[in-house]
């Protein structure tokens, strides 16, 4: 049996509580098609020794033999590691062990490592060398010696990196099958991360989590094959904006882990970054904005299509956006293929479908199509904020569980929290689940999977991302459906918004004068999120201001009077000139943005949102509204005419979008729409502004 199969029959000798399919899936991060094939193979052995076999019963329960445990030394007996490698297993851990050795290796030798015969890597020399051959390396033969490998230094590094690259999105090493038969990697885990953490800061390069994970990988087989005494060929002349970062890792990496490090291992290590993916954090990509309100029409349009109102999902909004601006900032990247990704997407088509339809909003904007893995991950995104606003109400006990330390803990705790109702009963460490009581709590949230776990758990990493999200959004439905509890896709009944919403004009009516309404409201507004537990920035933030801070009744103008829409951005942007927000050149790089990628600034019927690229001239972080006294035609047929024109002066990616994701939100609403058009002076358009922005974020 395969290594998998293995693990499935010692789980199943130990478990007590029901086991399911889908458990087993989730365990191994594969789908529930994989544990069924795995459950036939040990089935086959099972019936060939005339024991009882393992049944799957109505909604994917696992049921063992009443002989089950007499079949354990049948199952189970073998090598150390109590399970044969497959074919396709003992490839790659033969050539790892071929590519990573500094000398010549024999055959009785790999034969050794694998504990198999050396007939059998004889077997599989062939297909050994052919897997080889892929990386540009070359299996040499020598009669009184062994084998040995014929290439360069880097490619052998590469080799090693793409076999072991796969495991990094595992969660434990009883799924890395190389790394237990062979030592490829060293150094000391814990300083390297703290080195590549620290520069970071220093850099100011932060990394996602799967980016920081290669890079520890590469600087762990660069410190293998250095303490090995193999060490780079001579590199290229480079000009890296990395080599500063790559050559202060590596300085660090030398001195605390006892590794010579050479001139060719910075340009190598260089040359790595250049195609690693760094999180944007701070630095201004030329198109973020325009990124920005493609998303934003996007989400618009999936919601529509889906039924689902997902344009108020701040948490949605930005993780989408960001993922496009790495999707369209650097070439299409090689994501890993995941199982789970599939798995969630085959429960999920009719999300993918509309996904896929959707897709023109975005290639408004590029002529780069996206490949069909960037496709399913930006499903992942609208999966994940479907789960988000089904469980936003739910309140179930959870007990959370790390295995390295307070610090892993606190981080989850607080991801957790941001999105779930849980009431945490309890923090452990990964090796106390086993004295978990039984009715302690509804499930368990773990970093690691734990083999004696009294309660069901669901395995995350301590990052939380969205696929994380999911498999907690799945126990949560089942446990749902157990309890005949309801989602909360379906709108509540009575929120904060709407309660403000009730409130205001009947504050407006019986408080004079219409100042002491206004503290009158503030006060209650206070008094609703309380009681709703629904918080909200604190409205003086300068960092990321309202949108009602960014438009004052002096930032406000109506009755405009413009020819065409090149001459209603023009006006817009007057007043952001005179007072030194942007520079003229501003203005013609918005015009001409808009000539570049056609009219996407049109944000809903009759609004329109003109902007151009930090570097093109912005200097202040500021908003200029005018209503036109006539309407113009921007070239969206079914948005025009318009009569709303907002300049926006960006100084950066964030600031500016606690601001714009609420006007957004606002111009769905056609009585906010009404207001605006009715209202007489830029004074009671600021007071709408105000009165609604108070209201959507309740």
């Amino acid at each position: 049996m395969n290594q998998r199969s293995t693990k499935i029959v010692q789980l199943l000798s130990k478990e007590k509580d029901e086991i399911t399919v889908s458990g087993f899936a989730e365990y191994f991060q594969v789908s529930q098609k994989t544990i069924r094939n795995d459950m036939k193979e040990i089935n086959e052995i099972l019936e060939k020794n005339k024991r009882g076999i393992i049944d799957i019963k109505s909604g994917g329960i696992v049921s063992i033999p009443a002989d089950f445990k007499d079949s354990l030394s049948l199952l189970l007996e073998g090598n150390f590691y109590n399970y044969k490698l497959s074919k396709e297993e003992r490839k790659k851990v033969a050539s790892a062990i071929i590519v990573n050795s500094a000398d010549y290796i024999t055959l009785a030798s790999i034969a050794d490592r694998l504990m198999v015969s050396r007939a059998t890597v004889i077997n599989d020399l062939k297909e050994i060398k052919k897997f080889i051959r892929q990386g540009n390396l070359e299996v040499i033969s020598h009669a009184n010696k062994g084998l040995r490998i014929d290439g360069l230094e880097s490619d052998k590094r590469k080799f090693l990196f793409e076999l072991l690259r796969p495991t990094l999105r595992t969660y434990d090493n009883h799924k890395n099958i190389i790394s237990e038969h062979v030592h490829v990697q060293s150094g000391d885990i814990n300083i390297i991360q703290k080195i590549i953490a620290e520069q970071e800061r220093c850099y100011k390069k932060f990394l996602p989590d799967n980016s920081f994970r290669e890079i520890l990988l590469y600087l762990r087989i660069l410190i293998n094959r250095n303490k090995l005494g193999e060490f780079l060929e001579p590199q290229p002349e480079i000009n890296s904006d990395n080599y500063m970062f790559s050559m202060d890792i590596l300085k660090y990496v030398s001195q605390y882990c006892d590794v010579v490090i050479s001139d060719d291992d910075i340009k190598n290590f260089s040359t790595f970054l250049d195609e690693v993916r760094f999180k944007n954090n701070g630095t201004f990509n030329k198109n973020t904005m325009i990124i920005q309100m493609i998303t934003r029409q996007y989400i618009s349009s999936i919601s529509t299509e889906l039924g689902i109102n997902l344009n108020v999902d701040y948490d949605f909004f930005e993780n989408l956006s960001n993922h496009l601006e790495s999707i369209f900032s650097a070439p299409p990247m090689d994501y890993p293929e995941a199982d789970i990704i599939d798995e969630v997407l085959e429960d999920n088509q009719d999300v993918l479908d509309v996904v896929i339809d959707q897709m023109p909003v975005i290639y408004k904007f590029t002529e780069r199509k996206l490949t069909e893995i960037e496709v399913k991950y930006i499903a992942i995104h609208v999966c994940a904020a479907i789960e988000r606003k089904k469980n936003k109400e739910v309140s179930f006990r959870v007990i959370v569980a790390c295995h390295a330390g307070i610090g892993t803990s606190i981080l989850l705790l607080e991801k957790l929290k941001r999105h779930f109702k849980f009431r945490v009963v309890d923090v452990i460490s990964a090796h106390e689940a086993i004295n978990i009581k039984p009715n302690a709590a509804d499930f368990v949230i773990s970093t690691v999977p734990l083999e004696s776990c009294p309660l069901e758990y669901v395995v995350v990493s301590a990052a939380f991302n969205d696929a994380d999200y999911i498999r907690v959004g799945n126990r949560i439905d089942a446990l749902r459906n157990s309890r005949n509890i309801p989602d909360g896709t379906e709108d509540d009944k009575l929120n904060a918004a709407e309660l403000i919403e009730e409130i205001t004009p009947v504050i407006n009516e019986l408080v004079e004068p219409k100042d002491q309404a206004r503290v009158v409201m503030k006060e209650l507004r206070k008094v609703v999120r309380n009681y709703f537990k629904q918080s909200v920035e604190n409205d003086a933030n300068i960092i990321s201001p309202s949108l009602h801070h960014l438009l004052r009744a002096s930032d406000i103008e109506v009755d405009v009077e413009c020819t065409d829409w090149k001459d209603a951005i023009r006006r817009s942007a007057d007043q952001l000139v005179d007072q030194g927000y942007i520079e003229d050149r501003y203005v013609d790089a918005m015009i001409e943005s808009v000539n570049e990628y056609g009219p996407y600034i049109v944000l809903s019927p009759g609004f329109a949102m003109p902007h151009a690229k930090v570097e093109e001239g912005s200097i202040r972080l500021g908003m200029h509204l005018i209503r036109l006294k006539n309407p113009v035609p921007f070239g969206v047929e079914e948005l025009d005419p318009i009569e709303f024109v907002c300049c926006l002066s960006a100084i950066d990616h964030r600031s500016y979008l606690k601001a714009f994701f609420n006007l957004v939100n606002m111009l769905k609403d056609e009585e906010y729409r009404k207001k605006l058009h009715e209202a007489v002076d830029g004074e009671e358009m600021a007071r709408i502004i105000e009165q609604y922005e108070y209201s959507i974020v309740g």
